[in-house]
C-alpha cells in the first residue's frame, strides 16, 4: 500500500497552469525526489500541508484523501528551505523541545550524533554556522518519527559535510521504513540519492529514466543484442540518464561534446553530433546548423535576419533562437512546402 500517492493532482488559476497533472505513488522505505523550481514545488508542498486546494485530482495518505482529514502533521514531518529555528536555544534544548513536543520516544542524544552536532549540544543556534543550522533543522525532523518526511531543497548552500550527513540520514531513514520526498532543483544531487526522480515543469511530470553504469562486458562472454533507441543518454557522474528525443528542444555541439538542450537543463551526452542526427532523424529532427541539431515539433518560428542569416526561435519557455544556415533553409523550405 502507498503511504502517500498524487492521483492526477494539478492546480490551475486564470488559464495559467502553476502544477501539472501529478501521478506518483509513494511507498515505505524508499526516497523520492521531484526536480523543480521552487515555485512549483512550493505549490505541490501547498497541496499536501492543506493550505490550497487543488484543481483536479487528490493526494491520499495512507488510502484517505487529505481532504478528509483535519490536519496531515501526524503522519507528514515537513522541512522547508526557509524554516526559522528559534536562535536563542541551545541545540539540546531545541532538539528537547520538539520530541516532547511530538510525543517522540526518539533519544535527543543520538540524534545530535546522525547530525554531527553533539560537540555542539551546549551551543546557541545563533551561534552556528548556516550549515550547522540546517543540520539542526534536519535534527529536528527525525525527533518528530513521523512515517513521511517531505523536505525542500534540503542541501541547498550547505557545506560538503552536511550534504555528506543529509545522505546518510536519508538512507537511515530509508533503513527504518520512512517515506522519503524531496524537492529540489539539482538534479546532479536527486541523482545521487535515488533512482525514483521525476522532473516537474509547466507543463508535465515525467520520471527521469536511470541506468546504473555497469563494466562491460568482458571478452569471450555472450554480447548482448542491441534494441532499437528510443532513448537517449546523458551522463551525472556514476549514472546514465535516458531521455525521450521528443522532450529534446535541440542539441548543440560545443567544442566537441554533444550537449542536450530540455526544457529543465542542458546535459552532456555521450554520442556525437553525428550520430545523433542519424539516431534522432526518424524522430524529427533536422541538422539545422553544422553544430546545432533541433527537433522540429519544437520550432514555432523562422526568422530572416538578412538575405543569407536565418534562425529557428522554439517554442519553449526562454523562446531559444537556433541558427539556421543558408543551405539548410533552401532544405527546411523544401521539407516543410514553404
Amino acid at each position: 500500500m502507498a503511504t502517500l500517492q498524487f492521483e492526477n493532482l494539478s492546480k490551475t488559476s486564470h488559464n495559467t497552469t502553476l502544477l501539472p497533472p501529478i501521478d506518483i505513488e509513494l511507498k515505505a522505505g524508499e526516497c523520492y525526489v521531484i526536480r523543480c523550481n521552487k515555485v512549483i514545488g512550493s505549490q505541490l508542498l501547498n497541496i499536501i500541508m492543506k493550505q490550497e486546494n487543488p484543481s483536479t485530482g487528490s493526494v491520499l495518505l495512507f488510502g484517505e484523501n487529505i481532504e478528509n482529514l483535519h490536519s496531515v502533521n501526524d503522519r507528514i514531518g515537513f522541512l522547508y528551505l526557509n524554516d526559522a529555528t528559534y536562535t536563542r536555544m541551545k541545540v539540546c534544548e531545541y532538539l528537547t523541545f520538539f520530541r516532547k513536543l511530538y510525543g517522540s520516544k526518539i533519544e535527543v542524544e543520538e540524534v545530535m550524533q546522525q547530525i554531527g552536532l553533539r560537540e555542539c549540544r551546549s551551543t546557541k543556534i545563533s551561534k552556528l554556522t548556516y550549515s550547522q543550522e540546517r543540520r539542526v533543522q534536519i535534527g529536528r525532523l527525525i525527533v518528530q518519527d513521523q512515517p513521511i518526511f517531505i523536505m525542500e531543497e534540503p542541501e541547498q548552500n550547505v557545506d560538503l559535510e552536511t550534504s555528506l550527513i543529509i545522505h546518510r540520514i536519508i538512507s537511515e531513514l530509508k533503513e527504518r521504513g520512512k517515506t522519503i520526498l524531496l524537492t529540489t532543483i539539482d538534479l546532479e544531487n536527486a541523482l545521487a540519492l535515488t533512482n525514483y526522480v521525476y522532473t516537474l515543469s509547466e507543463k508535465s511530470c515525467k520520471r527521469i529514466a536511470v541506468e546504473e553504469e555497469t563494466e562491460q562486458i568482458a571478452s569471450g562472454e555472450e554480447a548482448i543484442q542491441p534494441v532499437k533507441l528510443e532513448k537517449i543518454p546523458a551522463k551525472i557522474d556514476d549514472k546514465i540518464i535516458l531521455f525521450n528525443p521528443f522532450d529534446i528542444n535541440f542539441i548543440e555541439s560545443s567544442e566537441g561534446v554533444a550537449q542536450l538542450h530540455l526544457q529543465d537543463g542542458v546535459y552532456p551526452c555521450t554520442y556525437t553530433l553525428q550520430e545523433l542526427e542519424e539516431r534522432l532523424r526518424a524522430f524529427g529532427f533536422f541538422r539545422c546548423h553544422r553544430s546545432y541539431l533541433v527537433n522540429l515539433q519544437q520550432v514555432k518560428e523562422v526568422v530572416t535576419w538578412t538575405r543569407n542569416s536565418f534562425s529557428l526561435i522554439l517554442d519553449d519557455h526562454s523562446r531559444s533562437s537556433v541558427p539556421l544556415s543558408k543551405n539548410r533553409f533552401e532544405e527546411l523550405k523544401g521539407m516543410l512546402d514553404l
